[in-house]
C-alpha cells in the first residue's frame, strides 16, 4: 500500500488536551477530517465541512512529531464518510497507536478495528437528527467504547433516558450525557442524573471551561 498516494480530506491537525469522554484531560493529537452528512443545530465545528487533501504518509509523519501523546483522536465532521479513514485506522493500529474515533452514529462502525476506542453519538431531538442513529452499531460496541448523548433541554433528556431503556440496557460501554454548552446548565443535568439514579457519566467539555471556545492548539 502506497501511503504517499492515498489521501484524506483534512480540515486540521492539532495537539491539545482531550476535552471530552473518559480520556478528558489527557494530551491528544486531533486529526479532524472534513465533511459531514448531518447538520446539527448545535454543531460546534461547522467549519469542518471543508478541507484539503493530505496523504496518509504526511499524516503519519505529523503523528511522529508527538512521541509522548496519550492518544490520537480521529474526528470531524464525520470521519467515516471517507473511505480511507478505515485505511488510516488500520495502519495506525498496526503501529500500536492508541486511537479514539468520534463518530455521529449514523454510519456503520462494523469495519472499524476492534481495538479503536469508539465514541458513538446518539443524536437527540434538539439536534434535528434524532432519527439518524444506525441501530446496528450497538452490536459492534465493546466495553472500552462509549456512547454520547448531547442534551439541550428536558425533552432531549427524556428522549435519552427512553433510548437507554429500550436499546442500551445490556450494552457494557460507558454512556455519556453531555450538556449543550450555554443551553443546558451542567448542574441541572447533574441533578437530573442523580435524581433518576442513572448509571451515566456527566460529560462536560473541558476545553470550553479552560479556553471558553475550541481547544487551544499547539
Amino acid at each position: 500500500m502506497n501511503t504517499n498516494t492515498i489521501t484524506l480530506c483534512v480540515n486540521e491537525i492539532f495537539y491539545s488536551l482531550q476535552g471530552e469522554t473518559t480520556r478528558t484531560g489527557f494530551p491528544s493529537l486531533f486529526i479532524r477530517l472534513a465533511g459531514c452528512n448531518l447538520n446539527c443545530r448545535w454543531c460546534d465545528t461547522p467549519y469542518a465541512r471543508t478541507g484539503l487533501p493530505v496523504t496518509i504518509a504526511h499524516i503519519i509523519q505529523t503523528i511522529e512529531q508527538y512521541p509522548t501523546l496519550n492518544h490520537i483522536t480521529i474526528t470531524g465532521g464525520e470521519p467515516l464518510m471517507q473511505e480511507h479513514t478505515l485505511t488510516l485506522l488500520d495502519i495506525l493500529c498496526r503501529k500500536n497507536y492508541p486511537l479514539q474515533l468520534e463518530t455521529n452514529g449514523s454510519i456503520s462502525v462494523e469495519y472499524v478495528p476492534p481495538q479503536v476506542h469508539k465514541i458513538v453519538d446518539v443524536k437527540t431531538p434538539s439536534s434535528g437528527h434524532a432519527d439518524s442513529f444506525n441501530i446496528s452499531n450497538i452490536q459492534y460496541l465493546k466495553p472500552h467504547d462509549e456512547i454520547k448523548f448531547v442534551i439541550a433541554d428536558d425533552y432531549d433528556y427524556n428522549y435519552s433516558k427512553e433510548f437507554m431503556k429500550n436499546y442500551l440496557a445490556n450494552v457494557p460501554c460507558v454512556i455519556n450525557f453531555s450538556p449543550v454548552w450555554g443551553t443546558m446548565e451542567p448542574q441541572q443535568l447533574a441533578e437530573y442524573i442523580l435524581h433518576d439514579r442513572l448509571n451515566v457519566r456527566l460529560n462536560i467539555q473541558l476545553h470550553k471551561i479552560l479556553w471558553h471556545s475550541e481547544p487551544k492548539y499547539f
